[in-house]
Protein backbone atom coordinates (compact mmCIF):
# COMPACT_ATOMS: atom_id res chain seq x y z
CA UNK A 1 0.00 0.00 0.00
CA UNK A 2 1.37 3.61 -0.95
CA UNK A 3 0.52 6.68 0.57
CA UNK A 4 0.64 9.54 -0.86
CA UNK A 5 0.70 13.18 0.55
CA UNK A 6 0.14 16.45 -1.14
CA UNK A 7 0.98 20.15 -0.17
CA UNK A 8 0.14 23.48 -1.80
CA UNK A 9 2.06 26.31 -1.76
CA UNK A 10 0.58 28.97 0.08
CA UNK A 11 0.42 32.59 -1.01
CA UNK A 12 1.18 33.90 2.58
CA UNK A 13 3.82 32.32 4.42
CA UNK A 14 1.65 31.60 7.98
CA UNK A 15 2.13 33.81 10.76
CA UNK A 16 3.20 36.65 8.36
CA UNK A 17 1.35 39.03 9.20
CA UNK A 18 0.77 37.88 12.85
CA UNK A 19 4.07 38.49 14.04
CA UNK A 20 3.85 42.29 12.71
CA UNK A 21 0.31 43.01 14.73
CA UNK A 22 1.77 41.32 18.00
CA UNK A 23 4.74 43.96 17.72
CA UNK A 24 2.73 46.92 17.12
CA UNK A 25 -0.10 48.66 18.89
CA UNK A 26 -2.53 46.84 16.08
CA UNK A 27 -1.45 43.76 18.28
CA UNK A 28 -3.53 41.32 20.57
CA UNK A 29 -2.00 43.26 23.83
CA UNK A 30 -4.11 46.63 24.05
CA UNK A 31 -6.99 44.30 23.22
CA UNK A 32 -6.75 42.14 26.20
CA UNK A 33 -6.17 45.47 28.46
CA UNK A 34 -8.98 46.76 27.21
CA UNK A 35 -11.07 43.53 27.84
CA UNK A 36 -9.84 43.24 31.11
CA UNK A 37 -10.54 46.80 31.61
CA UNK A 38 -13.72 46.27 30.52
CA UNK A 39 -14.44 43.19 32.90
CA UNK A 40 -13.85 46.36 36.01
CA UNK A 41 -16.30 48.02 34.34
CA UNK A 42 -19.13 45.82 33.78
CA UNK A 43 -21.16 47.00 37.00
CA UNK A 44 -21.86 50.33 35.85
CA UNK A 45 -22.38 48.89 31.90
CA UNK A 46 -25.27 47.16 33.27
CA UNK A 47 -26.41 50.24 35.35
CA UNK A 48 -26.23 51.92 32.07
CA UNK A 49 -28.29 49.33 30.53
CA UNK A 50 -30.76 49.38 33.23
CA UNK A 51 -31.64 52.50 33.54
CA UNK A 52 -29.93 54.26 30.63
CA UNK A 53 -29.07 57.41 32.79
CA UNK A 54 -25.62 56.24 34.45
CA UNK A 55 -23.14 57.93 32.51
CA UNK A 56 -19.87 55.60 31.69
CA UNK A 57 -16.59 56.55 32.47
CA UNK A 58 -14.29 57.66 30.32
CA UNK A 59 -11.53 54.69 31.08
CA UNK A 60 -14.42 52.38 30.17
CA UNK A 61 -15.34 54.15 27.52
CA UNK A 62 -11.70 54.00 26.18
CA UNK A 63 -12.10 50.58 26.48
CA UNK A 64 -14.91 49.69 24.51
CA UNK A 65 -13.45 51.90 22.00
CA UNK A 66 -10.06 49.88 21.41
CA UNK A 67 -12.48 46.97 21.40
CA UNK A 68 -15.06 47.98 18.87
CA UNK A 69 -12.56 49.75 16.64
CA UNK A 70 -9.33 47.78 16.84
CA UNK A 71 -10.55 44.15 18.12
CA UNK A 72 -12.78 41.34 17.44
CA UNK A 73 -16.14 42.61 17.82
CA UNK A 74 -16.71 38.67 19.26
CA UNK A 75 -15.12 39.91 22.86
CA UNK A 76 -17.87 41.97 24.29
CA UNK A 77 -19.80 38.75 23.74
CA UNK A 78 -17.25 36.69 25.65
CA UNK A 79 -18.46 38.71 28.58
CA UNK A 80 -22.29 38.82 28.16
CA UNK A 81 -23.00 41.87 25.70
CA UNK A 82 -25.18 41.10 22.97
CA UNK A 83 -23.71 42.16 19.27
CA UNK A 84 -26.64 45.06 19.72
CA UNK A 85 -25.34 46.08 22.94
CA UNK A 86 -22.11 46.49 21.85
CA UNK A 87 -23.11 48.99 19.09
CA UNK A 88 -24.92 51.04 21.69
CA UNK A 89 -21.62 51.39 23.90
CA UNK A 90 -19.80 51.75 20.68
CA UNK A 91 -22.10 54.57 19.56
CA UNK A 92 -22.46 56.06 22.97
CA UNK A 93 -18.64 56.65 23.77
CA UNK A 94 -18.18 57.21 20.59
CA UNK A 95 -20.33 60.15 20.98
CA UNK A 96 -18.90 61.08 24.17
CA UNK A 97 -15.41 61.39 23.26
CA UNK A 98 -16.24 63.67 20.26
CA UNK A 99 -15.41 67.48 21.29
CA UNK A 100 -18.44 69.51 21.71
CA UNK A 101 -19.60 71.83 19.17
CA UNK A 102 -18.98 75.30 19.19
CA UNK A 103 -21.81 77.54 19.95
CA UNK A 104 -23.06 79.67 16.88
Amino acid sequence: MTLATAARELPIKPGHMLAARLETSEGLVPCWNALMELKSCSNEIVLFFLNGQTDIDPDCCRAISIITHNCWPAMLTSIGFTAEEGNILRGYCDAASAPAAAPS
